[in-house]
C-alpha cells in the first residue's frame, strides 16, 4: 500500500518520523483461547455421539444403534460372524476398554467394529459363544475357498 494512504495528516511543515502498527503479540491470549476453545464444541458432539450409540447382544443377533439427530439400526445375525478379533491400544489399555472386530459374511458389514467398550475381552468370548450355538442351531457351515485351493 502506498505511504501517503497509511499515513495520518500533519500539520503544515510536520514531517512524520515514525508510524506503525501494534504487534499481533497483543493477540496472544486470543488466539491461546481460541485454540482451546475451539476444540470444546468438536469434543462436546463426538461426546453427544458417543452417548447416542448403543449396542445390544442377543442370542440371535447384534443391534447396533446410532445417530444423534437421524437415526440408524443395524442388526447383524449371529450366525454371519466369521471371525472376532480383539485390539487394544496402550491408551485403551489404560482405561480399561478395546475394541472388538468382527469378520461377517454380511453383505452391507462385512468388517464391523464395537469400539471402546469396557471388558471387551469377555465380550468377545460371549460373542463367539453365540455365534457357535446359533451357527449349530440354523445348521450352517462355512466353507472358504481361497485362491490356494484352486
Amino acid at each position: 500500500m502506498d505511504e501517503v494512504e497509511n499515513s495520518l495528516p500533519t500539520g503544515v511543515g510536520e514531517h512524520e518520523v515514525w508510524s506503525g502498527t501494534p504487534s499481533q503479540w497483543q493477540n496472544l491470549w486470543s488466539w491461546v483461547a481460541c485454540v482451546l476453545l475451539v476444540p470444546i464444541p468438536w469434543a462436546l458432539w463426538r461426546a453427544l455421539v458417543t452417548r447416542s450409540t448403543r449396542y445390544a447382544l442377543t442370542d440371535q443377533r447384534l443391534k447396533t444403534r446410532r445417530g444423534v439427530f437421524n437415526r440408524v439400526t443395524h442388526d447383524l445375525e449371529l450366525y454371519r460372524v466369521k471371525d472376532t478379533h480383539f485390539r487394544q491400544s496402550f491408551w485403551q489399555r489404560m482405561a480399561g476398554i478395546g475394541n472388538i472386530v468382527l469378520s461377517t459374511s454380511d453383505a452391507t458389514t462385512p468388517t464391523m467394529v464395537i469400539g471402546d467398550i469396557r471388558e471387551a475381552e469377555s465380550v468377545r468370548e460371549r460373542i463367539r459363544a453365540l455365534v457357535e450355538q446359533r451357527r449349530d442351531a440354523k445348521r450352517v457351515r462355512e466353507l472358504d475357498l481361497g485362491h490356494d485351493s484352486l
